[in-house]
This record gives structure tokens, sequence and C-alpha cells, in this order.
């Protein structure tokens, strides 16, 4: 991540210091299947954080830009700011996982930019010690697409398959967590 500012930061970090008095907790009302941990979605972090954004004169800005995405933070009345450029890798080529990968950059740049709690604190554990798996009956299923007209790719499946691809996970230690279709199996199994 490319981190720029303008020249001073006072009236920023001031505003910045108002925003987090006033931002209060984030709801954390979804659930992350490989944890079974809560998080907030992007529209919850959008709705909570919009009047604490204006009451301290704070502007977010988020813009796709080639592979990457901008996020600006500004001072409305002083124009001072700090912006950053993120990039993350799609999955596929194709509008759905570029979709998916944008609303992912833009959920954790804002979380990043205005030092939000949007995930659950583990101290790091989750990163040193594999979930268990679930009971087979308690297994959701692995679906591809997020909504009924199959154009969003879910966030599970992106995780899926960034997992298969950087080699962190198996299709067998996916399935320990999800039940996967044998057509969705085929398809997991061809992205590698």
């Amino acid at each position: 991540m490319e981190l720029q500012k303008s020249d001073s930061i006072v009236n920023l970090t001031k505003a910045l210091m108002l925003f987090s008095i006033k931002i209060g907790k984030i709801k954390k009302e979804n659930t992350n299947p490989f944890f079974h941990s809560l998080y907030a979605d992007l529209p919850a972090i959008q709705d909570a954080i919009a009047d604490p954004l204006q009451e301290s004169g704070l502007v977010v800005t988020q813009l796709p830009c080639g592979d990457g995405l901008i996020t600006m933070l500004a001072h409305a009345e002083s124009g001072e700011y700090i912006m950053a450029n993120s990039i993350m890798k799609p999955v596929k080529n194709d509008p759905q996982s570029m979709g998916s990968a944008i609303t992912y950059q833009r959920r954790y740049s804002l979380a990043a930019l205005l030092n939000l709690n949007i995930d659950k604190d583990d101290d790091g554990n989750a990163a040193s010690v594999a979930p268990q798996p679930v009971q087979l009956n308690e297994k959701p299923w692995l679906n591809k697409y997020s909504d009924k007209n199959k154009s969003i790719l879910s966030k599970e499946w992106n995780g899926a398959i960034v997992k298969l691809q950087d080699g962190t996970t198996t299709i067998a230690k996916i399935k320990d967590y999800y039940r996967v279709s044998k057509e969705n199996e085929q398809e997991l199994l061809n992205i590698r």
C-alpha cells in the first residue's frame, strides 16, 4: 500500500480525533464461516461512519485505479488529506471477481484509514492456529454466487479460490467447513 499526504495534517489529525470519539462501536453482524467469527460488512461500515465523518468535517473518497483502489481521507475545511493506494488481484478477470475484489479493498481500506474495529480481534490466533472443522450437518453450502441473478461472486467463494491459489488450503480442507456441490468442486479443481 502506497501512502501520500498533504504537507500538513494538523487539522486532519484533530478531525480524526473527533471522529474516533464519535464513531462508537460498529456492529458486527456477519459471520466468517472459516473462523466462526463476526465481522462488519461494507454497508454496515458505511452506515456507521457517515454521520461521524460529517460531524468531524471529514470526507472519504474511494476510486478504482488500474489494479488498485485509491482511498482518500480529506479534511473539508483545510483541504489536508491522507491517501493510500491498495492493490488486489481479483481471482478471475471478469466483472464479478473485479467487483468482489473492489468491495473487499474498500472495506479494509476504510478500516485501516479510519482505525475501525470491523473484525473480531483474536490477538493473531487465527493466523497461527487452523480453525476446527465443522460437523457435516452444521456445514453451510459453499455457494459460488451471493445473489439470485448469479452476478456477484460470494465472499466465501472468492476466499476459497484465493486460498487455493496461494496454497494455504486444499479442497479437502474447504470441505471440512463447507458442503461443496460436485459442480463447484470440479470448478475449484480447474482453478489451480
